[in-house]
Order: structure tokens, then C-alpha cells, then sequence
């Protein structure tokens, strides 16, 4: 599972999409904790908030928000409350640059275009959910290579 951190523009079509599978499971997980993989790290962020649902809403509602802009349609009906507010969550500027990182190295095998597109991005916008915070990659990141 990944629930992007970054702005969902920079996501290629198979990213934006699993992106949205993902976010829909991350729903049905927090409205229901025994379903799925109810221990996966990357809840932990929308957990830690007071309205998790409202959060997970909310992402949800910007990823659609994306695939519209681009002509898709996803079925925001399937978003438990497509109009929630919440408070933006925190991301650190670690985690914001390792996910970039992550996706420059997806894109370049899947999407070559599109990373030449955003190789002159130095920082990369965050999720319209996030707001980004100095700090390390996130202590939830699985991601990361051992030594």
C-alpha cells in the first residue's frame, strides 16, 4: 500500500490509480479494523488524527479531484463522506523526498516522459492533506533499505 504523500499531479495513470485502490482500502480498514490489512504502517498517519475517516475523506476526495482534471473518472460515490474536512496532517520533509525519489524511480521505467517532466522539481508539492514539516523519513516507512 501506498497512500502518496506527494501531490497526486506528479502521479503517472498506474500510480493515480492504485493510489485510489489503496485509499479506498485504507477507508474500508478504518471504518471497519478488523477488514484488511489493518496493521499497515502507512494508517498510522490517518489513525493518529482525530477524524481518521474525515482524513482518509479527504485524501480521497483530492486523488479524485486529480483523475477528474485529467479526464478519468473514479467513482466518488465510493468515498464515505466526499465532502469531510480535516486538518492537514503533517509530513516531513524526509518522507516528502524519499516518495520522490521512490516515484522518479518508478517513472523512469514506466513513464520516462513524465520524469523528464518533473526532473527540474527540486521539492515536490505535498498531497493537498499534508503540510509539510522538517523532519526525517517517517518512523512508519517500510521502504527503506537495510544495512
Amino acid at each position: 500500500m501506498r497512500l502518496w504523500s506527494v501531490h497526486p499531479r506528479y502521479l503517472d495513470r498506474q500510480a493515480l490509480t492504485a493510489c485510489w485502490r489503496e485509499g479506498l482500502l485504507a477507508q474500508a480498514v478504518i471504518l471497519e479494523p478488523s477488514r484488511g490489512y489493518s496493521r499497515h504502517p502507512q494508517l498510522e498517519r490517518f489513525r493518529a488524527v482525530e477524524d481518521p475517516m474525515a482524513a482518509v475523506c479527504r485524501y480521497l476526495a483530492a486523488v479524485a479531484d486529480e483523475a477528474e482534471r485529467r479526464g478519468y473518472r473514479f467513482a466518488r460515490e465510493r468515498i464515505r463522506d466526499p465532502l469531510a474536512t480535516a486538518p492537514p496532517i503533517a509530513v516531513t520533509t524526509g518522507q516528502l523526498m524519499f516518495e520522490w525519489a521512490h516515484l522518479m524511480s518508478k517513472l523512469e521505467r514506466r513513464a520516462p516522459d513524465l520524469r523528464r517532466a518533473w526532473q527540474h522539481v527540486e521539492v515536490p508539492d505535498a498531497h493537498p492533506s499534508f503540510h509539510v514539516v522538517a523532519g526525517p523519513v517517517a518512523t512508519w516507512e517500510r521502504g527503506l533499505p537495510t544495512a
